[in-house]
């Protein structure tokens, strides 16, 4: 696919981070405006080198990141879509890019470059917006990470910057008093001694979050006449009926068009049944709800989705190159992406075993509507399905919970074998 054109160089070192009045510049307005508070617990004489994990709900998550390290030399992970067009500037403010949700080794050596320099190397390992203010998925791999860099880990987890920014609906709702906690949660030395699973466990917990809860507790309203717009994307599927991808969305109400029943979404974002019986309040109640529905048909092997896709190429920072028409397959054995391209015919098949997550976007860039963002070491690729009868978010969901699905049927296989080796030989 694309043979001819150049691939993202990958390999290139990190540079050290210059510019930084830029990115303070740039950081500090916005977190003033919004009374941003920052707090810190047990940072009393950590200096860098240290990882710095944080969680990710919006844009604003990163200029809390620079107050935080403020004033120290920062090396950001990026996915390849932030260096579009303006590569040279992102490189020169420390920024490493990344294909996500993909195995990239080289990355480690960039990571543990930047603690040789003396440097902060900040990542999110959700890597993704959090769709719903609630904690994303983490990497199996996030322990070992610790175990490779041996640094002291400090977490940076932000509240308010979803309900201030939500994925599905990104315009500023004016949310004052935005916070963020800054806490070293592993020293140095538990980060050689603890094992991969210690530490991933640890990061967990601390990960747990959920920014609907922090609002409704803070009592902070929100006057954003447009704030359920978009929110349909999320809560794809009607509790009422059941039916999906029928959900509509605007104003401040959140409606299914198989049902016709409505909800109306007050200023500290509570869901309320404008006739009826309120299924649910708590937004993430309703998004994990569609989960459950969505771990049973995987559980009882009957997820599949197949269907007709536009596709954009993003092999380097140049831009979006439109390959054409594809069909998009998505069943219990992985993702399977299928199309010609320049005359000849592709095919890209992630197995459900290996692929924990997947990144999607809302009717990205304005174009051509939401999309799921498939990646190799080489490509990265926006396929956008055509048609109504489906979610991309059923589709992140699906991709999760296929491959928790298959990695317990793996275990299990291998506790059977294990017993099988270990149990006296029959007489």
């Amino acid at each position: 696919m694309l043979e001819n054109v150049k691939r993202f160089d990958m390999d290139k070192p990190p540079k050290r981070q210059m510019l930084r009045p830029i990115m303070w510049a740039l950081s500090f307005p916005g977190l003033i405006s919004h009374r941003n508070k920052l707090t810190k617990i047990g940072m009393e004489g950590v200096k860098p080198p240290y990882l710095l994990l944080c969680n990710h709900n919006a844009f604003m998550d990163m200029k809390a990141a620079v107050k935080a390290t403020f004033p120290h030399r920062t090396n950001f992970v990026v996915a390849i879509d932030g260096f579009i067009s303006r590569e040279w500037l992102l490189r020169r403010i420390g920024c490493i890019c990344k294909r996500k949700f993909t195995n990239d080794l080289g990355l480690l050596w960039k990571l543990r470059k930047v603690a040789e320099n003396g440097d902060i190397p900040v990542i999110y390992p959700e890597a993704r917006y959090s769709l719903c203010g609630t904690t994303a998925v983490l990497p199996d791999g996030i322990g070992r990470l610790v175990r490779f860099l041996k640094l002291p880990v400090v977490t940076l987890i932000c509240h308010g910057h979803h309900v201030n920014s939500p994925f599905f609906n990104l315009p500023d709702h004016k949310v004052k008093g935005t916070t963020a906690t800054m806490k070293l949660l592993i020293t140095a030395e538990e980060a050689k001694t603890l094992s991969h699973e210690e530490l991933k466990a640890r990061i967990e917990k601390d990960f747990v979050y959920d920014d609907y809860r922090w609002q409704e507790e803070k009592g902070v309203r929100i006057t954003y006449p447009k704030r359920a717009e978009g929110l349909h994307k999320v809560l794809y599927q009607c509790p009422a009926c059941r039916t999906e991808y029928r959900m509509t969305s605007s104003g401040t109400t959140l409606k299914c068009e198989a049902c016709g029943k409505e909800w109306e979404v007050d200023e500290l974002n509570r869901l309320k049944a404008k006739s009826g019986r309120t299924e649910f309040s708590h937004i993430p109640d309703w998004y994990e709800w569609e989960r459950k529905n969505v771990r049973a048909e995987v559980e009882d092997e009957s997820y599949s989705l197949s269907c007709a896709a536009q596709v954009d190429a993003l092999p380097n920072a140049k831009g979006y190159i439109d390959i054409g028409s594809a069909t998009l397959v998505h069943d219990m054995t992985g993702t399977r992406l299928s199309g010609t391209e320049s005359g000849k015919p592709y095919e890209i098949f992630l197995p459900a075993d290996t692929n924990y997550s997947v990144h999607i976007e809302y009717d990205y860039l304005g174009k051509k509507g939401d999309c799921v963002d498939l990646n190799t070491p080489d490509d990265t690729l926006y396929v956008y399905p055509v048609g109504r009868d489906f979610s991309v978010t059923k589709i992140a969901l699906a991709t999760e919970e296929l491959y928790a699905f298959h990695r317990k049927r793996l275990a299990e296989e291998k506790r059977r074998r294990s017993a099988e080796k270990s149990s006296p030989a029959e007489t």
